[in-house]
């Protein structure tokens, strides 16, 4: 599995940006994907997990309400809708799939895309 994370930019705070991951090769193995942000200076962060066949979906607190994952499957391709930004979601978003055996631990994931970098400005 190739991973492809796009979609990043500079946008204002209060905006929005819609993040993509294309999935290519074996993507019928994977179980789950998920979203992770590195800020300048910062250890990455888990953001969010969703099933890629859809049910639990997982946001950390900050960006409940706010951002929202979807996929479409004819396109091996899931998004990272952000909404309401704010200066401190400036980072480069990574996107990942989790292939199976399912992992127990909800930030682990073994296939990593390059990242996208996301700038919010005050």
């Amino acid at each position: 599995v190739q991973l492809q994370a796009s979609g990043g930019g500079l946008v204002q705070a209060g905006g929005s940006l819609r993040l993509s991951c294309a999935a290519s090769g074996s993507t019928s193995s994977i179980t789950s994907m998920g979203w992770f942000r590195q800020a300048p200076g910062k250890e990455r962060e888990f953001v969010s997990r969703f099933s890629w066949r859809g049910g639990v979906t997982y946001y950390i607190d900050s960006v409940k309400g706010r951002f929202a994952g979807s996929r479409d499957a004819a396109k091996n391709t899931w998004y990272l809708q952000m909404n309401s930004l704010k200066p401190e979601g400036t980072a480069t978003y990574y996107c990942a799939a989790d292939l199976p055996p399912r992992s127990i631990k909800i930030d682990e994931f073994d296939v990593w895309g390059k990242g996208t970098l996301v700038t919010v400005s005050s």
